[in-house]
């Protein structure tokens, strides 16, 4: 077997010999000296650079080899294991290098929604923004979601501040463009506001909230201020509360006025009714415009008090001393519809060249003044309305007309407190006897047929003590009856009025209506037994304590049904009901009489009612009722 091949020196010397040869340079020891310290200087400083680096070095190439990240950032989602086999050694040998780190994240792209982020002491799974506020609270470190904030990308240097304001106790919200050892993740997640870079909407939170909901008002003035976003339309509804919610005491009861302010300007009734708002009235055609409550409206009442001189010293509350007020600021709102404030002008133009007439009792006579005041005041020159026969006092006398000679129309009143006709028959002795007689009807009534609108009502004077007990007191033709039930008797009167309209009444010129029995409030006794209620300065609140249904206004709804001639019923009965406080009680004159001084709390009036007050909401409705007919004309015309 042959012999291995041995080593054969060249020239007869050794390996080394060879490779001194080769350079002789390092023959000389001072040379071996600097090279072998250049060497060991290059690697150590290679080693400090590697494992210290400074904290404004950015160097991809540092990066790249130390920490396993490509500058391209279409392969930021590189794996660990394409990282420098040098990082995984260090990384062996120190674990806790937080700086290092922290300076790869800043060019690193934002890890999976699911995975975990460092902290300080604790490694927590990044929460979705719809988690309890209690979860979250104590987290210091959070993903962001996608779409929930914008990181940079690996050649990005600072993160992107979200685009949201900044409750007064939490942080701002600030670019981390000068702190890289600062997480970015705790800026946006510790009990801070959050937005998206695009989103349209500003989203606040609440301390310890991770919810966001959308919200739009004003800054309060402890606050960072927000950027100006249009309101929506469909947020009226919740913007009080949401308002509530955002702004302080003291901002909060200027923005509730200027809220309040501008929904009445927005809904104002006269102005919808002017311009013509067809769902405004097609609303009121659908509503029970008497089922509802009284509110306070501090734009009430719909004039001044002590503005009409024509007010009967009777209605006059204020001019005879009354001292509380808040039963003038009480306006009727029924449940299923707004009811439109009186506009005096626009009611003037509907009755333009037409007459208006109150039939009735005392209680027409005191709704008959509230329109009258209303109207007044609506034109430019008052002494254009003037009444037509000079009167100033409207008790006595059978009938009253007021002319409005700038639109050639007339508000009247006609005095027939049974709309039948009171009577007198010889009785014994020479005496008249005085009767009802339930078979003919009123005699101004020929005076007012032709009228185009005519408000009739009666009720209160069939409560008197000769109508209640009713002996010798009903008459038809020539019989007087020796007793009859008062409701009969009701009965029979309303019988012969229902006759007399169906039989006189043109539908096609006039429009009729019914006003039905307002409520009395005596305690203690009747009017004319010590009934009070001088006391009373609010409204019922509690409906238990509600009358019954008046029974007499059951057979006046009957007979209504059964006439042909239409009626609008006016069933005010249960809207008065509530209004304990709205007579004038104690303050109906100015001078009382010798036995009225002794005993002021004997003589109160407990059926009618201060002007202004509850009978201007009376006219409200009528108002509403008369649009509610121009529409059904004007609709009308269009089919035909």
């Amino acid at each position: 077997m042959a012999e291995a091949k041995k080593y054969i020196p060249i020239a007869g010397g050794s390996l080394i010999s060879d490779v001194k040869t080769l350079f002789p340079i390092l023959k000389t020891r001072r040379t071996a000296v600097l090279v072998y310290g250049f060497v060991f200087a290059f690697v150590a400083f290679t080693v400090f650079l590697a494992f210290s680096p400074s904290s404004n070095s950015a160097s991809p190439w540092f990066i790249n080899v130390f920490g396993g990240s490509s500058t391209n950032s279409s392969m930021g989602s590189a794996s660990d294991s394409d990282r420098s086999q040098f990082s995984s050694i260090f990384s062996n040998f120190f674990p806790d290098n937080s700086s290092a780190q922290q300076q790869v994240d800043n060019f690193s792209p934002p890890p999976p929604q699911n995975s975990t982020s460092r902290s300080s002491n604790t490694t927590s799974q990044s929460p979705n923004l719809t988690e309890e506020p209690s979860t979250v609270k104590n987290n210091t470190q959070r993903s962001v979601n996608s779409g929930k904030g914008k990181l940079p990308n690996s050649n990005q240097s600072k993160i992107v501040a979200p685009e949201a304001p900044v409750a007064s106790n939490h942080s701002a919200s600030l670019p981390v463009n000068s702190a890289p050892n600062v997480d970015k993740e705790s800026l946006l997640g510790r009990n801070q506001t959050q937005s998206s870079e695009n989103s349209d909407k500003l989203k606040v939170l609440k301390p310890n909230q991770t919810t966001i909901p959308a919200l739009k008002a004003p800054v309060a003035p402890n606050q960072s201020a927000i950027l100006p976003v249009k309101s929506n339309s469909s947020e009226k509804s919740n913007s009080g509360k949401e308002v509530k919610d955002f702004l302080g005491k003291g901002e909060m009861s200027n923005n509730t006025a200027w809220l309040s302010k501008k929904q009445r300007n927005e809904t104002k009734p006269g102005v919808s009714a002017k311009h013509g708002n067809d769902s405004l009235v097609e609303s009121l055609m659908n509503c029970d415009l008497f089922d509802g409550e009284w509110v306070r409206d501090d734009l009430y009442p719909l004039y001044k008090p002590g503005s009409c001189s024509l007010i009967d010293e009777q209605f006059n509350c204020i001019l005879n001393g009354r001292p509380d007020k808040d039963y003038q600021k009480m306006k009727w709102k029924p449940r299923g519809c707004h009811l439109p404030r009186l506009d005096g002008s626009l009611l003037l133009n509907l009755l333009r060249g037409k007459r208006l007439a109150f039939v009735g009792d005392s209680l027409n006579r005191n709704m008959w003044e509230s329109l009258v005041c209303i109207l007044r005041n609506s034109v430019k020159d008052q002494s254009n309305v003037y009444e037509a026969n000079g009167r100033h006092h409207f008790r006595g006398e059978a009938s009253y007309s007021f002319i409005f000679k700038d639109y050639n129309c007339s508000v009247e009143f006609f005095v027939t407190p049974f709309l039948v006709q009171e009577w007198e028959m010889p009785g014994k002795n020479g005496m008249k006897k005085e009767t009802l007689r339930l078979d003919l009807v009123g005699r101004s009534s020929y005076q007012y047929k032709d009228a185009d609108f005519i408000i009739f009502n009666t009720g209160h004077w069939w409560t008197h003590e000769k109508t209640s007990k009713g002996k010798n007191y009903y008459q038809e033709g020539s019989h007087v009856y020796g007793e009859l039930n008062v409701d009969e008797a009701f009965r029979k009167a309303l019988t012969t009025w229902a006759r007399w309209i169906d039989a006189n009444i043109n539908p096609l010129k006039s429009l009729v209506f019914f006003r039905g029995y307002s409520e009395t409030h005596f305690s203690g006794g009747q009017w004319n037994s010590g009934g009070q209620c001088d006391q009373e300065t609010q409204p019922i609140k509690n409906e238990t304590y509600l009358r019954p249904y008046l029974h007499k206004m059951m057979v006046l709804e009957k007979i209504l049904r059964g006439m042909k001639t239409h009626v609008t019923y006016m069933n005010i009965t249960r809207m008065t009901d509530f209004r304990k406080d709205g007579h004038p009680s104690i303050y109906r004159k100015q001078k009382l009489s010798e036995e009225e001084r002794r005993s002021p709390l004997r003589f109160q009036d407990c059926s009618h009612w201060c002007l202004p007050g509850v009978p201007d909401a009376w006219n409200e409705i009528l108002f509403a009722e008369l649009l509610v007919e121009r529409h059904k004309k004007q609709q009308q015309r269009k089919k035909s």
